[in-house]
This record gives structure tokens, sequence and C-alpha cells, in this order.
């Protein structure tokens, strides 16, 4: 993303849905609680938790693809799983 190009690297995961990888930098402190949520919440990952900011980003400004809506949806009911 730092050189102004939309292009990512497209990929399917295991479910068959398209992703796209991306670079971004952010601040440190973003990062460090990032890092820290992470460590509190095992279940989630960075590409999770990256993913569901987006999408609630996009949906709480006014997006209205059924996909991201989706996406954030389904973000706020996801159950913690068994330890």
């Amino acid at each position: 993303m730092g050189n102004g190009s939309d292009q990512g690297h497209r990929h399917d995961d295991i479910t068959g849905n398209e992703l796209v990888s991306l670079e971004a930098e952010i601040p440190e402190v973003l990062f460090d609680g990032m890092r820290e949520f992470i460590r509190r919440h095992p279940h989630w990952d960075q590409y999770r938790l990256v993913s569901s900011a987006l999408a609630c980003f996009l949906f709480q400004n006014g997006c209205t693809d059924r996909n991201v809506t989706q996406h954030y949806l389904n973000g706020l009911f996801l159950r913690q799983e068994a330890s």
C-alpha cells in the first residue's frame, strides 16, 4: 500500500474466499495494542483482528456492501473457542 497502488497479492483461503495480502505502516502504539490484545485473546490473530477492524470501520461509515455487513456481523457474534 505504501506505493499508492491498490494491487495486493490475491489467493483463496480454505473456505474458497478470495483473500488479498496487503502491507501497511501503522503507529507503533497501535501495533503494541494489537499485540497485547492477541496475547490476552489467543483465539484471535492479527489477520482476524485487522479484518474485523476494517469491516467495522467500513460498516460504521456507510458501506452498504452485503459482504462487508456480513463480515461485520460475524465479527460481533463470534464466540471464544473452547480451550
